[in-house]
């Protein structure tokens, strides 16, 4: 559930931030030569991962612990 929603965050991100980018480095192309192209799969692969390690790292917490510490 955790990873659904974060991908789809990130997707509408991306959706959002392509075009933005591609325009934006058009425009700064003509003020800095040499620009890298963005990727969006590296994007996804980070987002993805920023969403899988918190949920895998509090699945691994025993609840009754979790209770006591607060």
């Amino acid at each position: 559930m955790v990873l659904v929603d974060a991908l789809g965050m990130a997707g509408a991100g991306l959706a959002m931030g392509v075009p933005l980018a591609l325009w934006g480095r058009h425009f700064a192309a003509s003020l800095i030569t040499g620009l890298p192209v963005t990727g969006a799969v590296p994007m996804m692969a980070v987002a993805l991962l920023a969403a899988y390690l918190p949920p895998r790292r509090a699945a691994h917490v025993d609840p009754m612990v979790a209770l006591r510490y607060e």
